[in-house]
């Protein structure tokens, strides 16, 4: 393609500061809703007991890796609406949104009937017996109804960020929020339905919030007279995308879950307290992810109104902020790291395994800012099948660094150090690498590369 510097106008940099705040700010509270229900889910059972707090930890890995397997629901969604609202074709932007919904539902249906007959046999692969397995369980279950739900969040979310929208995902996930909170404490401790009552609060809470995108999402379409029923070729066009983003989300995912069998083999000490450290982990990511989708918002609507130059002037803006604010969040870890476990176990044991961890998670933040911003402007771009290939050449990296741990066989706090040696620093540096190389090039900024342009026209 021609050099992007002298074909198309140019934005001031000052200008797209502030629309990269505009979008991520509101953003950040939205995205770290979810790690906020695992925090305070954590922090309600880890009083509970060791055995709980593991069960919970063991669950939650098989939980998120089929939500994580279905964010392209949100990913896919959020630039297909954001291309078309570059071109000035709102209607065709709700359409594509309606099309995500319905996707979401369909999936989320049949994956919750899936894991609420299969939960005693995936929790047995993951290795747990006794006490553990059986908490597991438990929370596994009885989280498939809020599964549905959060598969409809997505898509719903998706919309809204596509329309430049983050300030009301901002407000449902507030909400969300305090109704999780309130409902946990009532359900764990004042009925004493103890890891169950936990999976049951965030599954109603999860409901509250879905209804309230599905609702946004009727009004915008009746109001812009869209049709509510799906239409199936942009359902299949979604589902395209979303496949490569399926697999690029599958090697993640299998990347944690082959940590969780890892850490679930030093025991549940370790297990414990890297269930505590991968969810402070999802938390700051989901911090980190907020210039990621400002950069999905803003990158998908340049490259549909043909503006490269702006698109260029966005990313090395994102980049340098992603950057410094995994140094600043990397500090404010490294500070707190002492005395973080206490806040979520009385037990000593977990409490010196998750320091080191947490050690080892905060020097590798500036490097976990870079690689979430850079992999929200190629989602922004769709270059899902990069990234889909770049996904599994990172995993083939990692996983001959988990071996050597495993074969390792360090006990004790020292040994959930390397595994997060390991994962922090040389799996989010072998993501850093792949993700740069790609950005240096133009390739990702084709425009009208996305396949969702020509399958949703009218």
């Amino acid at each position: 393609m021609p050099d992007s510097r002298a074909t198309a106008r140019t934005v001031p940099v000052s200008r797209n500061g502030r629309e990269i705040l505009r979008l991520a700010v509101p953003a950040f509270g939205a995205l770290i809703a979810e790690p906020l229900f695992l925090l305070a889910d954590s922090a309600i059972v880890g009083h509970l007991g060791v055995s709980q707090l593991a069960g919970v930890g063991l669950a939650s890995a098989v939980l998120h890796t089929a939500v994580g397997l279905m964010v392209f629901l949100a990913y896919s969604t959020t630039p297909a609406v954001a291309r078309a609202i570059g071109e000035g074709k709102l209607p065709k932007a709700l359409a594509a949104g309606r099309d995500g919904v319905w996707l979401a539902l369909v999936l989320g249906l049949v994956l919750a009937a899936a894991g609420f007959a299969g939960a005693e046999m995936l929790v047995d692969l993951m290795g747990a017996t006794g006490d553990v397995r059986r908490f597991a369980v438990d929370y596994l279950r009885w989280s498939m109804p809020g599964l549905v739900a959060m598969l409809l969040i997505f898509a719903g979310t998706g919309v809204l960020r596509g329309l430049q929208d983050t300030r009301t995902p901002l407000a449902v996930a507030s909400a969300g929020f305090t109704l999780n909170v309130l409902l946990n404490l009532a359900l764990v401790y004042g009925l004493g339905w103890s890891v169950t009552g936990s999976a049951v609060g965030t599954s109603i809470a999860q409901w509250a919030m879905a209804l309230v995108y599905l609702a946004i999402v009727r009004r915008n379409a009746c109001d812009h007279g869209v049709s509510l029923r799906p239409d199936w070729r942009g359902v299949r066009a979604m589902t395209k995308v979303g496949s490569w983003l399926m697999l690029r989300t599958l090697s993640l995912r299998i990347a944690i879950l082959a940590t969780v069998l890892v850490v679930t083999a030093q025991g549940p000490v370790n297990l414990a307290a890297h269930q505590l450290a991968m969810t402070i982990f999802t938390f700051l990511a989901f911090a980190l992810d907020a210039l990621a989708i400002a950069a999905q918002a803003l990158i998908g609507k340049e490259l549909g109104a043909a503006n490269p130059a702006t698109v260029r002037d966005l990313t090395r803006t994102m980049i340098r902020w992603g950057a410094w604010f995994g140094v600043i969040t990397g500090v404010l870890l490294a500070v707190a790291a002492p005395w973080a476990g206490a806040l979520f176990t009385s037990d000593a044991g977990v409490q010196s395994a998750l320091m080191l961890a947490l050690w080892v998670l905060a020097a590798g933040q500036p490097v976990a800012g870079y690689v979430f911003v850079l992999d929200g402007v190629l989602i922004g771009a769709g270059d899902a099948k990069y990234l889909a290939i770049a996904g599994v050449v990172n995993l083939a990296v990692y996983l001959p660094l988990l071996a050597a741990v495993r074969l390792a066989h360090v006990d004790g706090a020292a040994g959930l150090a390397w595994l997060w040696v390991a994962f922090s620093l040389g799996y989010m540096s072998a993501r850093a690498v792949t993700l740069g190389l790609r950005a240096r090039t133009d390739k990702w900024m084709v425009l009208g590369s996305n396949p969702l342009r020509t399958k949703l026209d009218p």
